[in-house]
């Protein structure tokens, strides 16, 4: 049974960076794939829908971001730890959200299904 299992979440103020992780059981990397998943990105904000904010690909491997972290948030992985990275730079008090990964076959703008998701971990950025 994969899990995915998020940290790194914590308080940084505005400006600040940030890194979360998402260490992955049950399953290997392998050319970024968790089987013929790959690791997105969501988060929810208090009173907010859920907002697909990166996902690579299953089909191409582009990445889609959301216009919302455009140039300011990115993805790597370590593949011999199974672990994926999303690294939060320029923080503001919007990205202020329960971030979560997600193992899932994203085709065009995170549409796909959705099969695997962490417990989330709470980012807050202070003004």
């Amino acid at each position: 049974q994969v899990k995915l299992v998020e940290s790194g979440g914590g308080l940084v103020q505005s400006g600040g960076s940030l890194r979360l992780s998402c260490a992955i059981s049950g399953g290997h990397l392998e050319g970024g794939r968790l089987d013929v998943y790959t690791i997105g990105w969501f988060r929810q904000a208090p009173g907010m829908e859920r907002e697909a904010i990166l996902c690579p690909n299953s089909e191409d491997g582009s990445v889609y971001y959301a216009d919302s972290v455009k140039g300011r948030f990115t993805t790597s992985r370590h593949t011999a730890e199974d672990t994926v990275y999303l690294q939060m730079n320029n923080l503001k008090p919007e990205d202020t959200a329960v971030y979560y990964c997600v193992a899932g076959y994203f085709e065009r703008m995170c549409v796909g299904v959705y099969d695997y998701w962490g417990q989330g971990t709470q980012v807050t950025v202070s003004s």
